[in-house]
């Protein structure tokens, strides 16, 4: 199974959750409308990628920076171009 480690800017607290884009420097940027308290935003993040790119959303788990905005997440079952394609119609 493929397994791509992606870097994910987040905004918690929005007025809903979204995928806004992709950074110059190649981190995705989203918006989730959780707070960030107790791991609400984490699990925010996981869902709405998992939504985006049809898996379920234990295949996107956050590795890294769970305490923070950019963090990095674990996404199983797709190449990073394929990740990129799937994205590039949800967000700018």
């Amino acid at each position: 199974m493929t397994t791509r480690l992606l870097r994910v800017r987040v905004q918690p607290r929005a007025a809903r959750s979204e995928i806004i884009g992709w950074r110059a420097d190649g981190t995705l940027s989203v918006r989730v409308a959780a707070p960030p308290v107790e791991g609400q935003a984490n699990a925010a993040v996981a869902v709405l990628l998992a939504g985006a790119l049809d898996l379920r959303p234990s295949a996107v788990r956050v590795e890294r920076g769970a305490r923070g905005r950019d963090k990095l997440v674990r996404v199983e079952g797709f190449t990073p171009e394929e990740i990129r394609r799937h994205l590039e119609g949800e967000g700018s």
